[in-house]
């Protein structure tokens, strides 16, 4: 698509400008010279007018002193004749077929904030972010992400917090290696103690048994000894008794009483056990807590990076204006610079290059204040407005060489009255230096 330039440019009796003719490089840089209050300024203004409506009107249109009304004069690339003149200044616009149009048909293809590049300049760096990113049209899809990352960030915040509080209060809370895993219950301690009590005490009646069995022998070998008579008898209660001897004499030696002691000790020191098991209970808790927010933590710093290369990637596969142009934390940025960071050579060329994306149909930008470039960051600029296909007409306090065009006296040096003409040659041209 053919972008529309300016051709030519004819200003009469506008603000301090009294007659100027300029034919402004198609591409590139055409730099409108001088030094202050020449009409340098009345120059971008005027264009400003002509192609821009009534809302760039002037407040003063009409040059102090002169008794004729404004005239303007553009011819654009398109073929289309932009005038205004006469008492109002009415707009006449001429297509290249001879029909006449009006604003709205300048409307379309002439960018507003080409016209008036300081309200970009001067826009907040969010605004500036809102512009690029609706020229890419991944505004949305950003804002969306933005918010998504907020919000996992303030969670992340808080979960952080915790986390750190849990960790700190179970790195306060003491610990007993040697306490049990569970708490001690007395009733429990008491029926394991009468339990081993009363094992005991089957064991005592076994050895009160087996002194019965041992009195009762003794007291039958007297009756042996005695009633020989009723020796067949008694032999044969002797060999049971013998029987059951040999068994209680198995079963007593293989007896084991089982200490009660350190259940004894349990008891007493019950609530000291309890203490040191409950405060371990409490340090794993503790423990286990802060591990948890730990790895909420950590999950929502996993999705909160997810995010973020998802908004790289975004901005990555965009069809940006300028490369090295991206958004970050809403903001513009260029090569990693916010705008306040960026030098006023560069703010000028992301501003450019944002403006002419807005509409591509529009192939020129005006500028004022051109000094705050050097000459080398002029060259520059030149060059790469040349590669872009890009027209700018500027200005700049200056009479040297890299001026197209020197203003005196609201006079551009061709339109001066000829007394006054010591040098009508016009002057070099950007681009060539």
């Amino acid at each position: 698509m053919d972008t529309i330039k300016i051709n030519k440019l004819e200003i009469e009796n506008v603000k301090r400008v009294k007659a100027v003719k300029i034919e402004p490089n198609s591409n590139g840089l055409t730099i409108v010279g001088g030094k202050n209050g020449q009409g340098k300024t009345s120059v971008i203004d005027s264009i400003a007018w002509a192609l821009g409506g009534e809302k760039f009107r002037p407040s003063s249109a009409t040059r102090e002193g002169s008794v004729i009304p404004p005239t303007l004069h553009i011819v654009l690339s398109n073929g289309l004749v932009v005038e205004r003149k006469g008492k109002n200044s009415d707009l006449k616009v001429t297509d290249p077929t001879g029909q006449k149009a009006g604003q709205q048909l300048l409307n379309e293809f002439v960018e507003q904030l080409a016209l008036d590049l300081p309200r970009f300049v001067q826009a907040g760096s969010r605004e500036k972010a809102e512009i690029l990113l609706k020229i890419i049209g991944v505004g949305d899809k950003l804002t969306e992400l933005d918010k998504q990352e907020k919000e996992l960030y303030n969670r992340r915040l808080t979960i952080g917090q915790i986390a750190d509080q849990k960790a700190k209060f179970a790195k306060e809370q003491p610990y007993y290696k040697d306490a049990p895993k569970e708490l001690v219950s007395a009733s429990e301690l008491i029926r394991q103690q009468q339990e081993i009590l009363t094992r005991n005490g089957e064991n005592n009646k076994k050895r009160q048994n087996l002194k019965f069995i041992q009195d009762q022998r003794q007291r039958l070998i007297e009756q042996e000894n005695e009633l020989i008579a009723r020796l067949a008898e008694v032999r044969q209660k002797l060999e049971l008794n013998s029987k059951d001897l040999e068994i209680a004499e198995k079963s007593a030696l293989d007896l084991y009483d089982e200490s009660t002691a350190e259940l004894e000790q349990n008891i007493a020191n019950i609530e000291q056990i309890n203490r040191k098991v409950r405060a371990n209970l409490d340090k794993d808790k503790a423990e286990e807590d802060a591990l948890q927010y730990k790895n909420q933590y950590n999950a929502l710093s996993t999705q909160i990076e997810n995010i973020r290369r998802s908004k790289i990637d975004l901005l990555k596969n965009a069809n940006l204006p300028l490369p090295g142009l991206s958004v970050v934390d809403g903001e513009l940025t260029y090569n990693d610079k916010k705008w306040d960071c960026m030098s006023g050579s560069e703010q000028l060329k992301v501003s450019t290059a944002i403006v002419r994306k807005l509409n591509p149909k529009c192939g020129f930008v005006l500028m004022d204040k051109l000094e705050q470039m050097d000459l080398d960051t002029l060259k520059e600029f030149g060059q790469w407005l040349e590669q872009e296909g890009l027209q700018v007409i500027a200005t700049r306090v200056s009479t040297g060489e890299e001026c197209s065009i020197i203003i005196e006296d609201g006079y551009s040096e061709s339109e001066k009255p000829r007394e006054s003409i010591i040098d009508n040659s016009q002057k070099w041209k950007a681009g060539e230096f």
